[in-house]
């Protein structure tokens, strides 16, 4: 009696740790980062999700920039966007003139993050303006393509900018919306014809034939659709070719 309890506890443990396992979050760079930006205030001048800046009354430029397009008027790279988020300012923007007159009559004012967030939070905050900005851009036409594809599809709203996001998903087993580049992708994703099936029915044939898959697919807030009328072959080969190139691609 004792050993089959003992065997019965021990197979609750393994369900529990496997459990824990599979549900454990995989959040991206550019996810952690975006979580970051909200819970420190960013959006309040960067505007929602850092894609629509505020006014500054007194500067030149007149507003926030935006991370979505207008970041990229104002950095040079990974470098200075580190800068911006760990002292307020690059370095070579900080000699100049211009800018110190218009930092002296802008009415808001860049915050300094180093002194409260670390090295690694940094780097994730610089992978969401990355991904906000659409840095770097997809390499080859087909898989441009299946960028402009992925978001005339609304697939960007759901998996943010580039695929790259996590955005919360209630209900669902990890509780977001799994990213294109992130650890999660391969576990419901294993090859290129579940990648179809994916974009054609609005799920693979893998998880249709596991009633515990369905089960937790059918509790998340937001469901994958079917764009089995929406979209063509060659639609279906670039998405693949974006998504193949985001995750070969070093960012």
């Amino acid at each position: 009696m004792r050993l089959l309890v003992r065997l019965a506890a021990l197979a609750v443990a393994c369900v529990l740790v496997t459990w824990a396992f599979v549900a454990r979050p995989n959040l991206p760079a550019a996810e952690r980062g975006r979580r970051l930006a909200e819970r420190w205030g960013c959006f309040g001048c960067h505007g929602p999700g850092g894609l629509r800046g505020v006014a500054n009354h007194g500067r030149l430029d007149r507003t926030v920039p935006g991370f979505e397009g207008d970041v990229m008027m104002y950095v040079k790279g990974d470098d200075d966007l580190r800068e911006w988020i760990r002292d307020g300012v690059p370095k070579r923007r900080a000699e100049s003139k211009t800018w110190q007159f218009d930092r002296d009559h802008g009415a808001l004012r860049m915050p300094a993050f180093g002194r409260v967030l670390s090295a690694g939070q940094v780097e994730d905050l610089v992978a969401f303006v990355n991904a906000s900005a659409g840095n770097p851009a997809p390499e080859g036409e087909l898989a441009a393509a299946g960028l402009g594809k992925a978001d005339a599809l609304g697939c960007t709203g759901c998996h943010g900018a580039g695929g790259r996001l996590a955005l919360r998903n209630p209900g669902s087993l990890k509780g977001y919306v799994p990213s294109w580049d992130g650890r999660d992708f391969p576990e419901v994703v294993h090859d290129r014809a579940e990648f179809n099936q994916w974009v054609m029915y609005g799920v693979s044939n893998r998880f249709r034939e596991n009633p515990v898959a369905m089960s937790l697919l059918g509790r998340a807030a937001l469901q994958m659709p079917s764009y089995l009328y929406h979209v063509s072959r060659p639609d279906i080969d670039s998405l693949w070719a974006y998504v193949d190139w985001l995750r070969r691609t070093p960012h």
